[in-house]
């Protein structure tokens, strides 16, 4: 939904002249909200306005939105925030719905002071199959155009979860294969069953690699073993998994959930404004040099 323009007192008259000083909007200090120590300058919203129109979610209350979600699921337990790939019948692939109901959840994650934690996982037998080969193909000629929508969708909200301070835990029930694998990448911690697999897929479908796994797979498993997943979509089990860093994690399956909760639960009640810090300086260790990095840590 798309929040219409807010009408301020002192809005110019529509039907006045064009260039005329009545045209001009002026401004009265009511008409933003001004913190001076910060130097930030906000326009006003009406008390409980929040992103895209929702109410800021209350402490220990279930965060809404205005209508469901059609492919996720997302719970809030306290401080801890559930996000569930629900398109079980599909495999959990991810189709051009699927990636703007995670963008708008990511970022809806992203905006909650009140969720110190994410787990991320995946409805039924499979976490992830990557995206929907399906849909695809129906898009026909426009195919390229539906591909690049989908993946800006997922690089979005990939983005947004891997820049949010909360940290993000993957709690992997299942197969987790092309931009499934990718997610798993983007998150902090992962946690495996250990009936899950892992492949990369991507160019047994003639496709190349996205949704970040370019980025953050040779970083954690080092070039060598990024190029042979890529290129040989080499199927990697969970103990395989675990022996690579791709997971901190195996656990049975009916131990996955609790196990992450678990770790939700000590991480939610941990400094959050410090994990993020975290999370911002290993993103910038990329780049960064080590007198920028050190600087960097320094201003925290």
């Amino acid at each position: 939904p798309v929040v219409p323009p807010l009408a301020s007192p002192d809005a110019p008259d529509p039907t006045a002249r064009a260039g005329s000083r009545s045209s001009a909007p002026t401004f009265r200090s009511q008409d933003v909200c001004s913190r001076p120590e910060s130097g930030i300058v906000r326009p006003s919203l009406p008390v409980g306005a929040g992103l895209l129109g929702r109410r800021p979610s209350s402490k220990g209350a279930p965060m809404s939105r205005p209508a469901p979600y059609s492919t996720l699921r997302l719970e809030r337990n306290g401080a801890i925030a559930t996000l569930t790939l629900a398109r079980a019948s599909h495999a959990n692939s991810l189709d051009l719905t699927m990636s703007r109901d995670l963008l708008h959840a990511a970022i809806e994650l992203d905006e909650d002071p009140d969720v110190r934690a994410v787990i991320l996982t995946g409805e039924g037998k499979m976490f992830c199959a990557g995206g929907d080969l399906a849909g695809m193909k129906e898009a026909g000629a426009r195919a390229p155009a539906y591909i690049k929508e989908l993946a800006g969708n997922l690089h979005l909200a990939i983005s947004r979860l891997a820049r949010m301070r909360t940290p993000v835990i993957a709690a992997v029930n299942g197969t987790a294969a092309g931009a499934g694998f990718s997610l798993v990448c983007a998150t902090d911690l992962a946690i495996a069953a250990e009936s899950a697999k892992f492949t990369m897929a991507y160019t047994g479908a003639g496709l190349s690699p996205d949704g970040s796994s370019s980025y953050f797979l040779p970083r954690i498993i080092g070039t060598r073993r990024t190029v042979e997943l890529m290129m040989t979509n080499r199927v990697l089990n969970s103990e395989l998994a675990l022996e690579w860093g791709l997971v901190n994690q195996v656990v049975p399956l009916d131990e996955l959930m609790p196990a992450a909760e678990k770790l939700a639960a000590q991480l939610a009640s941990g400094p959050t404004h410090a994990f993020g810090v975290v999370k911002k300086l290993l993103l910038n260790s990329a780049y960064d040099s080590l007198e920028s990095q050190m600087e960097h840590e320094t201003r925290g």
